[in-house]
């Protein structure tokens, strides 16, 4: 009994002297800060009067501006992947620009890179990849190479060299950046058909399906926040951002390589870093023959 009582009694000062160090180790705040010592400004972006895309004006009635004002709301709180694509284009734009430039194609279309994939390589659920997200037959009309071994739509150049090519085409067969843009996303041959079924001219005045009828005004959204990105709210330091590529130098393969992952340390390059500049190589080896690719290495 007498055990049992210096067990129970021993037990209750290790409980006390725990809660009591617990008190000792934490002291809360005298009082939490007053609601006005921690203010948040939350408000909706304002719409200018004149907005456009690609030298085109955005009509501004009822339904355009509700429109336009719903994707700068979603694109202005949508913080993550906003301030991303912030990051991202210093690395990206540079290229993309002098491409677009090359082909005859308006400045504003990088913009629907972003719009496309945040300036990532990623892959849709419907198969699309890459910056522009090209599906995989038309990213074969317009010259990429898609195999077990190579991804040309993860290579920026010249998916962005096929991706110009595939919007001036639009263009040449709509006649409206704007509805080349529409094209883009919809197909050509589904934009045709909703305009010829509604009796209509531009993309704006169509009744389509909710990723259709908001994706140019998501495009301009994204224009407009990256032109002036802290008149949204977005503050990102010039180092915060992602430089372009330097330093780095071509090299031709000429024939078959059966380990990358040799090659990459033959250039001073672990193998996830030669993936890291060529991510359009998505196997471990090269093996086609009668071919030639180029590669980017440190200089």
């Amino acid at each position: 009994m007498k055990k049992d009582t210096f067990i129970t009694g021993l037990f209750s000062g290790i409980l006390l002297s725990a809660v009591l160090g617990v008190g000792i180790a934490y002291t809360a705040p005298d009082a939490m800060p007053p609601l006005n010592e921690l203010p948040q400004l939350v408000r909706p972006p304002r719409l200018k009067e004149d907005v456009s895309f690609a030298g085109e004006a955005l009509p501004m009635n009822i339904d355009t501006r509700e429109r336009m004002e719903k994707e700068l709301l979603v694109n202005s709180y949508y913080h993550t992947s906003t301030i991303l694509a912030i990051k991202n284009a210093p690395r990206f734009f540079p290229m993309i620009e002098r491409i677009l430039k090359e082909e005859g194609v308006p400045d504003d279309f990088k913009y629907l890179a972003v719009a496309e994939s945040n300036l990532s390589n990623g892959s849709s659920g419907a198969g699309a990849k890459g910056l522009w997200q090209f599906l995989k037959g038309t990213a074969g009309d317009f010259g990429l190479e898609v195999n077990a071994e190579v991804e040309e739509r993860f290579h920026y150049e010249k998916s962005t060299r096929a991706a110009a090519r595939f919007i001036k085409h639009l263009y040449q067969r709509t006649g409206s950046w704007v509805n080349a843009a529409a094209a883009y996303n919809m197909g050509l041959a589904n934009l045709n058909k909703a305009l010829d079924a509604q009796s209509e001219k531009s993309f704006f005045d169509l009744n389509v399906n909710d990723e259709t009828s908001r994706y140019v005004f998501r495009i301009v959204a994204l224009k407009e926040i990256l032109l002036k990105p802290q008149a949204f709210g977005f503050y990102v330091d010039e180092d915060q951002k992602y430089a372009p590529f330097k330093g780095l130098k071509e090299v031709t393969i000429t024939s078959p390589v059966v380990s990358l992952s040799e090659l990459a340390h033959q250039h001073g390059l672990t193998y996830r870093m030669l993936k890291y500049y060529n991510p359009w190589l998505i196997d471990a080896k090269l093996t086609a023959k009668d071919k030639k690719y180029t590669i980017l290495v440190p200089e």
